[in-house]
């Protein structure tokens, strides 16, 4: 192997390197921001209007409906 072989191949081994680190420096920036972005989502809001027991109410009272037609669909009735 010559001088100019060697370079060549040490330059190459820099630059792949370098663009290894590069890419990784960036998937842990983006893993970052979608573990914020997660945690943003996390946190619990208070409903606009209203308590939270209230929209707990409304949500279980549409259940029990959507139950309702699902058994009603089963059993062959039309609503």
């Amino acid at each position: 192997m010559t001088q100019i072989d060697l370079l060549i191949a040490a330059s190459s081994l820099l630059a792949l390197a370098m663009l290894t680190a590069s890419a990784l420096m960036g998937w842990n920036s983006w893993l970052a921001y979608k573990n914020r972005e997660l945690d943003m989502n996390r946190t619990p809001r208070e409903p606009e209007g209203g308590s939270r027991e209230g929209m707990a109410r409304i949500e279980i009272a549409d259940l029990k409906e959507r139950i309702r037609k699902l058994e009603a669909i089963a059993n062959g009735v039309d609503l």
